[in-house]
């Protein structure tokens, strides 16, 4: 299916109530309206609220495919990583809570720094972000949550203009609780984000233990045309006998599968691109 066409798709059906997102979606309240990692519905609609111009309008975001996501159970969403800062990691959860039906809230896994951010890292965690330790996100698999992964983690957020789209160090742990837990992998090329905000350079401080200050290139993203591919998920399977203990070559071998998937996916997308702000 081009683009094109699934943009016609979205301009013809309305995107889910943000409301319908903060009631119906599933939600393990611990108490005064929060989950155990700081989720609250109520602070993610009026974020969404806030951030539905800049979705729909300046980055005039597009996807196809959303339908590959599991309506319930344990699944992880795969993607590609890249820009100053995580703009597409925001733009991707954004549009799963657009478009998603039934209603899911992704939870994106951030660097161990993110929460340690002043005001930011309280505000996402809010929005549903999760420091990624592995124990965090055992207990959402356990949950049977949604999660979103973005293996390049820093590496990718940290790469030059000129190796844009070229996937860099791509950590294996997702496969292997993919494995563990059996949860579905659902590959997701972003397309746009490195156009928009590339990286001029980073400052060696490691303010609140992030690896390095980025420098955009300028002061705010451009308005790229954001485009969005998620592919049929990748059940990965462990040798016989290693499922509760998947070996690291297995996982190693997985990581690899769903990484070559995002790769064509983003080859086929940027070779039917007819231009950056289209």
């Amino acid at each position: 299916m081009s683009f094109a066409h699934t943009r016609g798709i979205a301009d013809a059906a309305a995107p889910l109530s943000l409301a319908r997102v903060a009631i119906e979606a599933c939600f393990h309240d611990e108490g005064a309206g929060y989950d155990a990692f700081g989720l609250h519905p109520p602070t993610l609609e009026r974020m969404l609220e806030v951030g539905a111009p800049v979705y729909d309008r300046y980055f005039r975001v597009v996807s196809e495919g959303i339908e590959h996501i599991p309506a319930d159970g344990p699944a992880i969403i795969v993607a590609n990583h890249g820009g100053a800062l995580p703009v597409d990691a925001a733009m991707l959860c954004f549009d799963v809570l657009r478009h998603l039906e039934p209603p899911r809230i992704p939870r994106a896994i951030g660097a161990y720094f993110v929460p340690r951010l002043p005001f930011v890292g309280t505000l996402l965690s809010r929005c549903g972000m999760v420091s990624g330790t592995r124990a965090n996100v055992m207990r959402l698999l356990d949950r049977g949550e949604l999660i979103a992964i973005w293996p390049e983690g820093t590496t990718g957020t940290a790469k030059r203009f000129r190796d844009r789209y070229k996937i860099q160090a791509w950590h294996v742990g997702f496969a292997e609780l993919a494995i563990r837990y059996r949860a579905p992998v659902i590959p997701a090329a972003i397309l746009g984000a490195e156009e928009s905000w590339p990286l001029a350079g980073k400052l060696g401080l490691h303010w609140f233990g992030a690896p390095y200050v980025p420098i955009p290139a300028w002061p705010l993203p451009l308005p790229a045309h954001y485009q969005i591919r998620y592919g049929s998920p990748i059940h990965l399977d462990a040798p016989a006998g290693q499922v509760d203990d998947p070996a690291r070559t297995a996982a190693t071998a997985a990581a690899a599968r769903v990484r070559s998937v995002v790769e064509r996916q983003l080859d086929d997308m940027r070779m039917a691109r007819r231009g950056i702000f289209r």
